[in-house]
């Protein structure tokens, strides 16, 4: 179905009555020639794989409006994958509106989607870091960075006897990428790294 999922585990601050940690998952659709085909990746042996990479190109940051959270219990047919990558994270699986359109038109059913309340609608709702009372609800945002990933393949030139030249895949190019995502909590509590930031 196109989807690209990511899991953040955030140790909880015990002295802070939150427990030993909370899991998020954010779940987009994955774009073609965003990262390069698995097959690739399994032909393309790496040389020193206990090297600590540095990504060849750093690509700018996304913000990216996580504005509809997804039900754990329908998500397989999204992805089965979710099933094992989120099970931490059962009440706070969040997709975008616009990757939830994508998905309906492919025939996902459209139940295991729920629209949360946004900032337009609700004037009172302010980000986290701003909100006074740990209960209260509040927009929220976390950041993460994938330091190096392969996003595309490296193409080298040869040329046979007669002079013809021709390209093949002889390497990975490798990427970086921040991403911010906003989205809303019922209350501050879930969200208390917001103040740090």
């Amino acid at each position: 179905q196109e989807v690209k999922i990511f899991r953040a585990l955030i140790l909880g601050e015990l002295e802070r009555g939150q427990s030993q940690f909370q899991a998020l998952c954010f779940v987009t659709r994955l774009h073609r020639n965003e990262i390069i085909p698995s097959e690739s990746m399994a032909k393309l042996r790496q040389k020193n794989p206990r090297t600590v990479r540095q990504a060849e190109e750093v690509r700018g940051l996304e913000h990216l409006s996580m504005d509809v959270a997804v039900n754990f219990s329908k998500a397989a047919q999204l992805s089965s994958h979710i099933h094992n990558v989120c099970a931490e994270a059962k009440e706070a699986i969040y997709t975008r509106e616009e990757d939830v359109k994508f998905w309906l038109e492919k025939g996902v059913d459209g139940s295991m989607f729920e629209v949360l309340p946004q900032g337009s609608e609700l004037p009172e709702l302010q980000r986290c870091r701003l909100c006074p009372d740990r209960w209260q609800p509040c927009m929220c945002s976390y950041s993460l960075s994938i330091e190096w990933y392969p996003c595309m393949l490296k193409y080298c030139k040869s040329r046979d006897a007669a002079g013809k030249v021709s390209s093949y895949k002889c390497g990975i190019r490798s990427c970086q990428k921040g991403y911010t995502f906003h989205y809303y909590v019922p209350q501050k509590q879930l969200c208390l790294w917001d103040e740090e930031t």
